[in-house]
């Protein structure tokens, strides 16, 4: 059972939970057909907010190895074919490996962000807008937000018109998203304060992409991503 400590991020816990969970898919407790135990079940035996357990299935969703399913619960799929997807050797638990990721994306990001101001459809910006819309609900609701907030970073790679941008993306993976990590605590206030603030960069983003302000998109994904990378160091530095 995983156990709420102090100094635990809420991020260890989301790994922890994952991790539990895949165990038991991996040595058969739980097998491909087979339903997980509902969310308020999964709480109690793992010791950890709701909101741990919902960033631990989207996690596994992204691994192919569940399928949560809308009213239905989330069910175990058969194991994905093994084989080699680049990145997959990022631990998302040591900074210095979640700050060589970011380095990798922030020039990747700034250009994408510049060519969708340039390039965007009627279509494409309202993608954004909505996709936006979506993470703030999230954030608003007390949701696990890491699927909406890669939703929105998709969105923006494929106003740049594009296929590449988002290519790279998604080969790096909804895990690009580390959330929690930055979190001193397992406290969901400071997680929350924290994601509004993302969400504060991010309409920042959108606002100069819908505006054609190339060099504003630039600018604003510059100071997103750069911004978290600052903050990553700072959690290097208390520790």
């Amino acid at each position: 059972m995983t156990t709420t400590t102090p100094g635990k991020t809420a991020q260890t816990l989301v790994v922890q939970v994952r991790d539990a969970i895949r165990a038991s898919i991996q040595d058969g407790s739980f097998k491909p057909g087979d339903r997980l135990p509902t969310e308020a079940q999964m709480t109690i035996q793992h010791g950890v907010s709701r909101t741990v357990i919902r960033e631990a299935i989207v996690m596994l969703k992204a691994a192919g190895l569940v399928d949560p399913r809308r009213g239905s619960g989330v069910f175990v799929l058969d194991p994905p074919p093994e084989h080699h997807r680049p990145f997959a050797n990022i631990d998302y638990e040591r900074i210095p490996s979640v700050l060589e990721l970011m380095e990798l994306r922030a020039p990747v990001e700034i250009e994408a962000a510049g060519l969708a101001a340039q390039r965007r459809s009627p279509a494409q910006e309202e993608a954004m807008l909505t996709a936006l819309a979506a993470l703030e609900k999230c954030i608003e609701r007390g949701e696990a937000a890491v699927e909406a907030d890669f939703a929105l970073h998709v969105a923006i790679a494929e106003a740049t018109n594009n296929s590449r941008f988002v290519e790279i993306l998604k080969a790096m993976g909804r895990e690009l998203i580390p959330r929690g990590s930055l979190s001193t605590s397992s406290g969901e206030k400071s997680d929350k304060v924290y994601l509004e603030q993302i969400n504060r960069e991010h309409s920042n983003i959108i606002t100069a992409i819908c505006e054609g302000n190339v060099e504003g998109a630039r600018s604003a994904m510059s100071a997103h991503l750069n911004g978290s990378m600052q903050r990553y160091r700072e959690i290097i530095r208390r520790r």
